[in-house]
């Protein structure tokens, strides 16, 4: 059977979480989430040429009663992966990442609450070449030793997010890794590992910004899916602490786009 040049696979996901209580004696309170997913893939394979790209945004919100509407979910990330093969499963490589968040975001531990993000700020641009292990399209790792990345922050955060004071960009270079596993637990369970590391040689030499995220997806049908996700970010420029994400829900899940050519 031939390879397809083109695959491509569009596909959203709507996890809703809801609860009430009235009079319920060991207490309770109500509350209202949902968060929507759309993740857009597109693959080309010809020849030596192996092309990988991924855009995942990301939005949720919960209303708890007497604290309102909060964010639970803000993301954007293009992912593109551009590979020349050299061997059975070497690649010569270029790696370009782009991530933001659509809303401003809030830390509601202080009061006032204090804000902690906006659109585009921050944001980051990071690109360079590098060489791929790729096995497969379940199992790859991406080594780059001269990775640029830039820094962009309005003037409100002016001074943060590693930028200079005065300043809206910052730039850095350094080592990047980055890699993907994706595997079947067991019948309709299914786990997927993204892995990414950056290591600065200008400033903080030796500091590791890390970035892991899990996904399980428990198919219940077609459209219907339980879902599972984890991640860790250690970024001293965002937070002197490790920040943690979790979200678990039952969800529709609906394939808008999907074609393959040859």
């Amino acid at each position: 059977m031939p390879t397809p040049k083109w695959k491509i696979h569009g596909r959203f996901a709507f996890v809703f979480n809801q609860s009430s209580f009235s009079n319920w004696r060991t207490g309770g309170v109500n509350s209202i989430a949902g968060n929507l997913n759309v993740n857009y893939d597109f693959n080309y394979k010809k020849n030596n040429i192996n092309w990988d790209s991924r855009l995942i945004t990301s939005y949720g919100l919960s209303h708890l009663s007497e604290q309102g509407w909060r964010k639970t979910d803000d993301r954007v990330e293009f992912n593109t992966l551009f590979g020349l093969k050299t061997s059975t499963y070497w690649f010569f490589s270029f790696i370009g990442n782009f991530r933001t968040q659509y809303t401003l975001g809030y830390d509601y531990k202080k009061e006032p609450k204090e804000r902690v993000s906006d659109f585009l700020s921050p944001a980051y641009l990071t690109f360079g070449p590098g060489m791929l292990w790729k096995k497969s399209d379940d199992l790859s790792i991406n080594i780059a030793p001269a990775t640029a990345r830039y820094t962009f922050v309005n003037d409100f955060f002016s001074g943060k997010f590693g930028v200079a004071e005065g300043r809206n960009t910052a730039f850095s270079i350094g080592y990047s890794l980055s890699g993907y596993y994706k595997f079947q637990i067991m019948e309709n369970i299914v786990m997927e590992n993204i892995l990414a590391l950056y290591t600065d040689y200008l400033a903080n030499v030796g500091n590791i910004d890390v970035d892991y995220q899990a996904n399980i997806g428990f198919k219940v049908n077609k459209q219907i899916k339980m879902h599972l996700t984890f991640q860790a970010i250690i970024d001293d420029d965002s937070s002197s602490k490790i920040q943690f994400r979790q979200l678990f829900g039952l969800g529709v899940n609906y394939s808008f786009h999907e074609r393959v050519s040859y």
